[in-house]
């Protein structure tokens, strides 16, 4: 069992920066890969961005590509999604996730590889 505990959420103005933190409380965390999702009022959630258990390989989606940043430090089980230039339609709740599942191919993307959840972190945008 794994759990995630996201953090650094909050109000920023548009074009300001965040950086969220997924903590996690396994012990062999470098051996699961780690994707944040999105889901805004009315909308489906959505894949942001995803990365390997090592690090080495992390994947976008085309809305945040240049702007987020992922990379993680597995000697304090983290993973940080760094924001930057952030838009008002970048305001949703933002969820971890874990699986030990590759990511490659485009599954990133599909949550149903993902085993584990975090509760979210709300990010808001004002224009």
């Amino acid at each position: 069992q794994v759990q995630l505990v996201e953090s650094g959420g909050g109000l920023v103005q548009a074009g300001g920066s965040l950086r969220l933190s997924c903590a996690a409380s396994q012990r062999t965390f470098s051996s699961y890969n780690i994707g944040w999702f999105r889901q805004a009022p009315g909308k489906e959630r959505e894949s942001v961005a995803a990365i390997t258990g090592s690090g080495s390989s992390t994947y976008y989606a085309d809305s945040v590509k240049g702007r987020f940043t992922l990379s993680r430090d597995n000697a304090k089980n983290t993973v940080y999604l760094q924001m930057s230039s952030l838009k008002p339609e970048d305001t949703a709740v933002y969820y971890c996730a874990a699986t030990r599942k590759p990511l490659y191919g485009g599954w990133y993307e599909r949550r149903v590889i993902y085993d584990y959840w975090g509760q979210g972190t709300q990010v808001t945008v004002s224009s």
